[in-house]
């Protein structure tokens, strides 16, 4: 803790104990969307384990199928099947807000002939290239949602990190030497009214000796009369 270096007066030790208030309550309302940020970032992380499972099974039915359709098909013949693809896709990417940190959504479309994904005829190609093109049209949508969700999670990542320095700095730092300074503007106070009233109380004292000697002097000049 350190003491702030202002004048120790009320009206310092006023507007100390409004920044006080302040500060105490932003790391209340911190600390509140720190945890809240914690609890959306731990339920997209189990999401994106789910995706990443999911995705990594389409993937791995798909490249087994297409090697064995690699071993079977000539690479010409497997070329001039996958030369021009029937489908495109399209991914329109938007924005929405968690916690004031804009993550974004990808919505994922298929355009064309979406109801045949094969870009050849079936009649003159193994039945290993159909299951391959299938696995990865399947792996396309938790593909592009575990990006989606990568992506939040980084984003809420370091707004965590962000918020928790700020929570930190409110908790470790500002508010302990508000509070350092207040106790000190306090102390001075204090001991400024004691050493008033003792001024005081010195003064009176010599006001009340000196009306005592002026009575002294008075009654003695009475009596010589």
């Amino acid at each position: 803790m350190a003491k702030l270096n202002v004048n120790p007066t009320r009206m310092e030790m006023t507007r100390l104990k409004k920044q006080l208030k302040t500060a105490i309550r932003g790391h209340k309302l911190l600390k509140d969307k720190l945890d809240e940020l914690m609890k959306q970032f731990l339920d997209i992380v189990k999401e994106n384990k789910r995706l990443r499972e999911e995705a990594e099974k389409a993937l791995d039915s798909a490249y087994k199928n297409f090697i064995i359709a690699r071993a079977v098909l000539s690479q010409e013949f497997l070329g001039e099947a996958l030369m021009m693809p029937k489908q495109s896709v399209a991914v329109d990417v938007s924005v929405k807000n968690i916690m004031s940190v804009n993550v974004p959504v990808f919505d994922f479309k298929t355009e064309d002939n979406q109801s045949d994904i094969y870009p050849y005829g079936l009649a003159f190609t193994s039945g290993e290239l159909d299951s391959a093109m299938e696995s990865f049209s399947d792996a396309m949508q938790p593909l592009l949602r575990l990006a989606e969700s990568e992506k939040t999670a980084q984003l809420l990542a370091q707004e965590i990190e962000k918020t928790r320095r700020r929570v930190n700095a409110l908790e470790n730092v500002m508010i302990p030497n508000y509070e350092e300074t207040i106790k000190y503007i306090s102390m001075k106070l204090e001991e400024n009214d004691r050493a008033s009233t003792t001024r005081l109380m010195k003064v009176k004292d010599m006001i009340a000796k000196k009306a005592i000697e002026e009575r002294r002097q008075k009654d003695k000049v009475l009596q010589q009369a």
